[in-house]
């Protein structure tokens, strides 16, 4: 199976808020416009499933997807975004300056987020996730529109990278990343943070 994730395009608060599952939070017309480049791009993967985060800003994005590729998003919500507990909500500048918040980059496999989860957490329900993708869809060609740090995790484990250096991976809106996990072989990382059309986007 060909695995291509897909982070969700920008939204009004995008590098401002750390949004997380808050609701109502759908893309700005920038990022409509991002959604429509980056559907147009995939057309040549001959996508033959779409599933997506139930957060608006992915569904939104996976149906400019679905539209370009006459394919219809199933929610999944393993795929969802991280549980940031009680930090959901708050101005990036305001983490950024929380003793707490450079944990996340020391040691990120031990990092809870205040009442929320942990990326191993993360990793136990996305991996699960794909691993029932892999079995529905064994050779097929598999989209799924998640979150940043949601894709960063995926990768890390299929690339065998320790939790604690996931924030070495970038994942920009819009960005397209690419697994294959073929029956029998070990997983090949082929794309990490692909973005269609990125001088448009700076």
């Amino acid at each position: 199976m060909r695995l291509i994730l897909i982070r969700h395009a920008v939204t009004p608060e995008t590098g401002k808020i750390l949004t997380g599952r808050l609701p109502g939070v759908g893309l700005s017309d920038t990022g409509v416009q991002m959604a429509d480049t980056v559907a147009a791009h995939l057309k040549s993967q001959r996508i033959t499933t779409l599933y997506t985060s139930p957060i608006q800003r992915c569904k939104e994005t996976a149906k400019s997807i679905g539209r370009e590729l006459g394919l219809a998003a199933a929610v999944d919500k393993r795929f969802q975004e991280v549980d940031y507990g009680k930090w959901a909500g708050r101005k990036l500048g305001d983490l950024y300056k929380l003793k707490a918040w450079r944990g996340l980059f020391t040691a990120a496999s031990r990092f809870r987020f205040p009442d929320g989860e942990t990326l191993e957490d993360v990793r136990h329900r996305t991996t699960a996730a794909v691993e029932d993708l892999v079995s529905k869809h064994p050779k097929g060609k598999v989209a799924v529109v998640s979150h940043s740090d949601v894709i960063r995790v995926l990768l890390a484990n299929y690339l065998g990278m320790p939790l604690d250096l996931v924030h070495r991976l970038d994942v920009l809106p819009a960005s397209v990343s690419i697994i294959d996990l073929p029956k029998g072989g070990p997983p090949r990382v082929s794309v990490i943070n692909h973005v269609a059309d990125i001088e448009r986007w700076r």
